[in-house]
Formats: structure tokens, C-alpha cells, sequence
């Protein structure tokens, strides 16, 4: 072997020794390190970190905020209608030791719970909460997956429900539901209407019954609007107990 093979293995096992000997972690890493299989140095990073070959090991966590993609689930509402629904959960590591010594992948951990959580806290709503209180939902998946996630040392910022997706036979199904209900409002709308109605014809009444002259005011107000129609017959209409009374005296 000459003395250039020689220079050039040096120089190859030289590149392998400092690259396990030094790691350069960006802004947004931190770096966990593990000293014979225990964790020996919390939060490492970043910057340039020093470790010994062959007994000490860096494993890198990304501590910016992820964003995920939750698959479309099946989900059967309270009262038994089936939907299609996915969402986007916003999250990050909070704590790097506990994301990589807690679980095993907390990537998948977080997918897996937040699909799971998804159909249990949608199954216990109705449709039109779904629909309506959207917001509502988001919170509660988020508080629930914040609380389970906290002991990974994963923080759950927001939930967003994207798609809400129902089949074509129920949208008809809803749609008539809805147009019944419209119905149904319109009618109570009318019925409450007539019986205001009434109720002020009632009280109009019993004030041109007790009061003194004013019936003979409503027959002038008449008398005035036949007047301006322009007929050249008017029947003016009068009270016969007045015109009895009248006459007796």
C-alpha cells in the first residue's frame, strides 16, 4: 500500500470520526443525547453539539408546529345518519425528551388519537350540530387531544374540521326536512298573525261598544272614504236603536 492509499483511508476514517463526533443542529431542532442508552444531556441545541463516538447518541426533534392531515372517517351522528368527515390538527413538541422517550412515534401516536377522538366526540352529536356548532367541536376534539398528548410532551394548538361530506339520499332527505320545517314556521307565523288580529278587533270593538260617539265617528270616517271613490250612490249606514232613541224623544 503506498503512502497516497494511505493519506486517502485517513482522510475517509477522519470524515467518519468527526461526523459522529460533530452534529450541527438549525434554530428550530433540539437535540436529545443518549449516553449508553440513558438520556444525558435535556434539550441540547441549537448550534454545534460535541458528542463521543461510540457512546454517545443524538436523535433530533423538529420544534416547529406540524401540521397534519387527519384521514376522512366514517362517522354514524346520534341520530343514526352517516357521514364522511376529515380534519387538520396544528400541534408541536413542547418537550423533546418526553416526545422520543414516552412514545414511539409521536407523529403516528398523534394521527391515530386524533382519528379516534374525531369519531367519538362527532358520534355524539347530531347532524346539525355537526353542521351548525362547528367551532364548538373543534375545542372539544382540541382539549381532548391536548389533555392526552401533554404526558408525549405534544402541545395540540387547533382543530379544524375541513369536510363534513353527506350521502346524496340523506341531502334529499334533509332538504324536505327542512322545507317541512319552513312550512310549518309559516303556518304558526300566519296562525300567530290572525290571532293578533283578532284579539285587536276584539279590543276595538268593546272601545266603539263603551265609549260614547264613537261610532258615529267610525260612520263619518266612513262616510268620508266612500265620499272620495267617487260613487254616486253612498249608503250610509246608521243605527236603528239611535234612531228609535230619536224619535221617542
Amino acid at each position: 500500500m503506498d503512502g497516497f492509499t494511505i493519506i486517502i483511508a485517513l482522510c475517509v476514517g477522519l470524515f467518519f470520526v468527526l461526523t459522529n463526533i460533530i452534529k450541527i443542529l438549525k434554530e428550530y431542532e433540539k437535540g436529545v443525547i443518549f449516553t449508553l442508552g440513558r438520556v444525558s444531556k435535556k434539550g441540547a441545541g441549537p448550534g454545534l453539539i460535541l458528542l463521543i463516538p461510540g457512546l454517545q447518541r443524538l436523535e433530533k426533534v423538529d420544534m416547529r408546529t406540524l401540521v397534519h392531515d387527519v384521514p376522512t372517517q366514517d362517522v354514524i351522528s346520534r341520530d343514526n345518519v352517516s357521514v364522511k368527515v376529515n380534519a387538520v390538527i396544528y400541534y408541536r413538541v413542547v418537550d423533546a425528551v418526553r416526545a422520543k422517550i414516552q412514545v414511539e412515534n409521536y407523529m403516528a401516536a398523534t394521527s391515530q388519537l386524533a382519528q379516534t377522538t374525531l369519531r367519538s366526540v362527532l358520534g355524539k352529536h347530531d347532524l346539525d350540530q355537526m353542521l351548525q356548532d362547528r367551532e364548538k367541536l373543534n375545542k372539544d376534539i382540541q382539549a381532548i387531544l391536548d389533555l392526552q398528548t401533554e404526558a408525549w410532551g405534544i402541545k395540540v394548538g387547533n382543530v379544524e374540521i375541513k369536510h363534513v361530506d353527506v350521502a346524496p339520499e340523506m341531502i334529499r332527505a334533509i332538504a324536505k326536512q327542512a322545507e317541512a320545517e319552513r312550512e310549518r314556521r309559516a303556518k304558526v307565523i300566519m296562525a300567530e298573525g290572525e290571532q293578533q288580529a283578532a284579539a285587536k278587533l276584539a279590543e276595538a270593538a268593546h272601545i266603539l261598544a263603551t265609549s260614547e260617539g264613537s261610532m258615529e265617528l267610525r260612520y263619518l270616517n266612513s262616510l268620508q272614504e266612500i265620499a272620495g271613490q267617487g260613487t254616486n250612490t253612498i249608503v250610509f249606514p246608521f243605527s236603528m236603536e239611535k234612531i228609535s232613541k230619536k224619535f221617542l224623544e
